[in-house]
């Protein structure tokens, strides 16, 4: 698809350069003895790989969403079914979320083993042609294999943080090398740095959502349509951020919470209304709303 080598090459390149990062502070703070910091990385890795695997799982459960057959919502399986086969991918499973925020998102770590989840609020306010528009952009994340890369920001943000708290715990290290300035530093930057590092990757990728998806199913005016509901929907009925949902919001088409629950700054979201414009600027005339 489109963006899947460009995303793929600029995410190697950040992540070669946070490698990097966490190597020089991982000197800084442990000097050169860094078995206990192994340990520590092993198991942040191995956590989020578990997350990546089941990443279908734990998203649809944290939404309370239902899977529906084609006679509960034939409009839905219609829509997936023409554009997967007009991408020649499979049919991803389908879900209903009984929330009355409206939302859609897909989640999965491959095409084979996708998923993709509107919530009752979306089904309610979209027309069908609107409705095909999210649908695309959801189809297009995993055709981009979105879900792999940022699993793999969560992993890195997982690294980050853990070095920020040996910091705390360590003090800087005790080999007379090690930096007590350096381990301050970590305390309060590593958490900064892995909320960054899911913000970029995040808000690139809804971009090229809509892009992609907007070319699949032919009609970005459509997209661009249903994301001013949307932005109207979610400010009137947000989500409230627990626990349970601030580890899938970022696979959502909107950023599911209110705007003082979350700076502006880390939303992983772009601002709905440079979305709207790119799209507009695809179809070479205005929504007009």
């Amino acid at each position: 698809m489109p963006h899947r080598h460009y995303n793929g090459l600029k995410t190697a390149l950040l992540f070669g350069l946070l490698g990097a990062v966490i190597l020089g502070a991982s000197y800084l703070l442990f000097g050169p003895n860094l078995g206990a910091l192994t340990i520590g990385l092993v198991i942040a890795l191995a956590v989020n790989l578990g997350a990546y695997w089941f990443s279908d799982t734990v998203a649809i459960k944290a939404m309370r969403a239902q899977p529906v057959s084609e006679a509960e919502q034939p409009e839905m399986h219609r829509i997936v079914r023409e554009l997967s086969e007009k991408a020649g991918q499979p049919m991803p499973r389908l879900y209903v979320s009984p929330t009355q925020a409206p939302n859609a998102f897909a989640t999965g770590r491959n095409p084979e083993h996708a998923a993709v989840c509107c919530t009752e609020g979306i089904l309610g306010i979209l027309t069908e042609r609107e409705l095909r528009g999210v649908l695309g952009h959801e189809l297009m994340h995993v055709y981009n294999r979105d879900m792999l890369t940022g699993s793999i920001a969560a992993a890195m943000s997982s690294v980050i943080t853990y070095l920020a708290y040996a910091a705390l715990l360590f003090g800087g290290g005790r080999d007379e090398r090690s930096n007590p300035l350096a381990g301050m530093l970590m305390l309060f930057l590593g958490p900064l740095a892995a909320g960054i590092v899911q913000m970029a990757i995040s808000r690139t990728r809804e971009y090229d959502a809509d892009e992609d998806g907007a070319r699949l199913t032919g009609d970005p005016l459509a997209l661009a349509s249903a994301l001013a509901k949307l932005e109207r929907g979610v400010q009137q009925r947000p989500l409230a951020p627990e626990p349970r949902l601030q580890s899938s919001s970022h696979l959502m088409i909107a950023n599911p919470f209110r705007a003082q629950d979350v700076s502006a700054l880390f939303s992983t979201h772009p601002p709905m209304g440079k979305r709207i414009a790119r799209l507009e600027a695809m179809a070479g005339r205005p929504l007009g709303r």
